[in-house]
């Protein structure tokens, strides 16, 4: 098996690992389980560290070019947004943030539930800007 190959199947199998610990986390109810939920944050973090490897490397093979620095820029916003708004749900489920209006809290679930595809789809196209370019 071929590197863009290994990269490529490595990534779908973080994402799919997050979502499948996502989709239990929110399956297991309120409070949230502090195993369930350190598992989907590690997931997370690894997904984020293999990436971030993956630009490294790709970018010491040649330097990126400009609409490669912007796919890695956005698939960077959007990850540290959706962490950003688990984080808030991970405190809300607590019981935190009390005096947080009931739209807020929904606004930042929606983000939550909605901003993986993002991810997904921003890292694939990513992916391939950085996998299958022509140097």
């Amino acid at each position: 098996m071929d590197i863009v190959n290994s990269k490529m199947i490595y990534t779908g199998l973080f994402f799919l690992f997050i979502f499948i610990s996502g989709f239990w986390l929110s399956r297991s109810g309120k409070p949230y389980s502090s195993l369930i939920f350190n598992i989907h944050k590690l997931i997370g973090l690894g997904a984020g560290i293999f990436l971030i490897r993956t630009v490294y490397l790709t970018h010491q093979a040649a330097p990126l070019n400009p609409a490669q620095w912007t796919a890695i820029s956005v698939t960077v916003l959007l990850f540290a947004f959706t962490v950003a708004a688990g984080g808030l749900l991970g405190v809300l489920a607590e019981g935190g943030f009390k005096s947080l209006g009931q739209g807020m809290q929904n606004a930042i679930s929606l983000v939550h539930k909605f901003s993986p595809y993002l991810i997904a789809l921003s890292t694939a196209m990513t992916l391939y800007l950085l996998l299958f370019r022509t140097s």
